[in-house]
This record gives structure tokens, sequence and C-alpha cells, in this order.
């Protein structure tokens, strides 16, 4: 909200999220906590962007995940998921790229 104030009615073109809990090693903690920050930044990202706008942001594959990911595709043209090559193979980290934010 605090964001959205700032930003007095101006769009933005994007939004880049990179947030992560702290991990505790427990999936049944960290992904609830991980799939909450994501939520956070979806909100801002769709509050906030201009029509046409990009949104991306690290997600953790799990709990939760696949029906975000439906939001995401119902809000933005083009939804790509990517994995870094520097992540870990067994990690669930992927980045979402979200383009041509559908402007309500």
């Amino acid at each position: 909200e605090q964001i959205v104030t700032a930003l007095a009615g101006n769009r933005l073109d994007v939004v880049l999220s990179d947030l992560a809990p702290n991990m505790s090693g427990l999936p049944e903690v960290d992904q609830p906590r991980a799939m909450y920050l994501v939520e956070l930044a979806t909100e801002l990202a769709v509050g906030a962007l201009a029509s046409g706008g990009s949104f991306v942001t690290k997600v953790f594959q799990g709990e939760g995940f696949e029906s975000w990911h439906r939001e995401i595709r119902s809000h933005f043209k083009r939804v790509v998921t990517r994995k870094p090559n520097a992540s870990r193979p067994r990690s669930r980290e992927v980045y979402i790229v979200a383009t041509g934010f559908k402007a309500p």
C-alpha cells in the first residue's frame, strides 16, 4: 500500500521481485511463507503496472504454485518459466517472466 501511495497514480513498466523467506528446511513451513511473499509481489504488480507492463518474480514450485500460476496467466499476455543455471537441480526455485500486462 505504501508503494502504491508513493506512486501517486503513476504506473510502473516493470515490477521485479526476488523475495524469499529465510528457509527453515521444512517444506511445510517454507512453501507457505514463500507463496505469501510472491502473492504480495503479485498484488503490487497487478495494482501498479501500466498496460503492457512486465512482472519478473522468483517463486518456489510446490503447494499453491499452480493456482498462483493460473492467476498470473490471466493477467498477462505471455508467461514464461525460467530456472537459472546457477540454481541447484533439485531446487524448486524458478523465475516467472510475465509480459503484456492486461490492465483492468
